[in-house]
């Protein structure tokens, strides 16, 4: 693109301890362009977003060199708080940023802090409302609000103040894939209309690549690639499975949409489909019967029955407030239950003593630093061992699969929303409990990390634990279930064999069942299909 260069990062580097982080990094961002920050999880994209918002390094510590400009104007010393009103930013938490009480006063408090005059904040206030479609929300309670409708108001309370660039962290990372759906177009209108500039990091490209005007790879050695997406995605280590489906089938140029590949489909030689494996009769080791969770007057689950079976995955999904995470707590015995009842082993995990419960039942939150609360790593990963009775090295051994070259020294606090899941999943995995909870597992975790998660899961459910894996991830899903259930309102609305389940909902359907249709699921299958052709070919 050749335009104007709204914000501009020259020879930045940032050093954190004895770590160089981003070595000569330069990035010129245009008027109206959504620039995609992608890359390995703990590579320093939040770093360099932060370096945009000037969060980094005056919250985060390190040294930062280089120059950052604005329209022109270096705006490398000046303080978070002075160039909020033009560098606008959305962290993965949208409610943990909220300083209000209502969708109202959220979206008017960034101008009540630069002054602004009240008749123009309340023109602002209705623009905001009106753009991002969330008028109908304005007297709402921002803690009753689902996921997107949080991550819309915590963009529109950034908004009202009419920055130059805006700045997201994993904006979809905790949304189900309508929501994100909703929040992506959001931004796109931002972008097309209003002439935004916007920087994006996110994990799950498949969601945001067909967006992108740039993408900027973080490579890990503290540099950056930054190109349009075909370019990048020829050879880049993270690609969503569309494009992986592409350099299968050598498409040139790769397709970034789903419509693109359905046309380019048709030029794929018959394939014979992956065969359904029924599903072995395992012994089952939690057994949940009319389980119902109420919070206030908000019926939660109501009456729902699940049993998990050794040796196999279910999946839990469903749009944001279906019930999934209230379900878990009372499965596991630390949430309260209206009722119903849950056995594992005879027992019910609620009636259980904390360290007890955790050998039958291990959950991993969705809030994975709730899990941890030392000092550094190595002691997290020791007291883990203690606690489960295991061999010395047995978490750290977990989390070096799950995200290599972590430096035990460090604090937990301090690594990556990825490395920090990492390190609770590996806490709780070292215990080896016979059922296992893992609430939304693969937020912040890049498709290397999810793809080592899914063969910890596979082991888990081989070794005859049962593991039940609640997720807005679809792509996931596909890969490790064996059996998936779909709430809404609090009931089982769907559930059974994956090829069928995922299949029949089109907000659930992974990218290659849209491309191919049922009963294909995962890349994989087609390799091994293309593969079985070439062999048949050659006999």
């Amino acid at each position: 693109m050749s335009g104007h260069a709204v914000i501009e990062l020259r020879d930045i580097g940032f050093r954190y301890d004895r770590d160089q982080v981003l070595r000569g990094v330069d990035l010129a961002l245009e008027e109206g362009e959504l620039v995609l920050v992608s890359g390995r999880t703990g590579v320093g994209k939040s770093t360099l977003l932060g370096v945009v918002t000037g969060l980094v390094p005056r919250f985060t510590g390190g040294v930062l060199t280089g120059d950052v400009l604005l329209d022109g104007r270096s705006i490398v010393h000046q303080p978070p708080r002075e160039r909020a009103h033009l560098v606008g930013y959305v962290g993965q938490d949208p409610l943990a940023g909220f300083v209000a009480d209502t969708v109202e006063e959220e979206l008017a408090y960034g101008m009540e802090q630069l002054g602004t005059a009240p008749e123009t904040m309340r023109r602002r206030v209705e623009e905001t409302l009106d753009l991002l479609g969330i008028a109908d929300l304005r007297a709402r309670d921002l803690r009753t609000l689902s996921g997107g409708q949080q991550q819309r108001v915590a963009i529109g309370a950034v908004l009202t103040t009419h920055p130059r660039v805006l700045v997201l962290d994993e904006p979809t990372s905790a949304l189900d894939p309508t929501a994100a759906e909703d929040v992506l177009a959001t931004i796109t209108r931002l972008v097309h209309d209003l002439g935004l500039t916007v920087l994006l990091a996110e994990h799950r490209l498949e969601r945001v690549v067909p967006f992108a005007d740039r993408i900027c790879l973080v490579t890990g050695d503290g540099d950056i690639r930054v190109d349009d997406p075909h370019t990048i995605l020829l050879d880049s280590p993270v690609a969503p499975p569309l494009v992986e489906l592409g350099r299968l089938a050598d498409w040139a140029p790769l397709p970034l949409t789903v419509r693109d590949a359905r046309r380019r489909a048709r030029s794929l030689p018959d394939l014979v489909e992956p065969e359904p494996t029924p599903p072995p009769t395992a012994e089952p080791l939690l057994v949940a019967r009319k389980v119902t969770v109420v919070h206030g007057s908000h019926v939660a689950v109501r009456e729902v029955d699940l049993t998990l079976s050794a040796g196999r995955v279910t999946v839990l999904m469903g749009r944001n407030g279906s019930g999934k995470s209230s379900l878990i707590w009372s499965l596991q015995g630390s949430g309260k239950r209206r009722s119903g009842t849950v056995h594992v082993a005879g027992d019910d995990p609620a009636d259980l003593a904390p360290a007890r419960r955790r050998t039958r039942v291990g959950l991993v939150p969705q809030t994975a630093a709730d899990l941890l609360y030392l000092e550094t790593v190595a002691e997290e990963c020791a007291a883990a061992d203690t606690g489960a009775e295991a061999e010395p090295g047995t978490c750290r051994g977990l989390l070096d699969r799950l995200a290599p070259g972590i430096d035990e020294t460090m604090h937990p606090r301090d690594l990556s929303e990825g490395q920090r899941l990492a390190l609770a999943l590996s806490i709780v995995l070292a215990a080896r409990p016979p059922v296992v909870l893992l609430d939304e597992p693969t937020r912040g975790l890049d498709y290397a990390g999810k793809a080592e998660l899914a063969r910890i899961v596979a082991d888990l459910a081989a070794d005859h634990h049962a593991v039940l894996l609640a997720t807005h991830d679809v792509e996931f899903a596909a890969h490790v279930a064996d059996e998936v259930v779909v709430m809404a309102e609090g009931e089982v609305v769907s559930s059974g064999a994956p090829r069928r389940v995922l299949a029949e909902s089109p907000s659930f359907a992974p990218q290659v069942t849209k491309v191919l249709g049922p009963p294909w699921l995962v890349v994989e299958e087609v390799a091994a299909a293309m593969r079985a052709r070439v062999e048949e070919r050659r006999a």
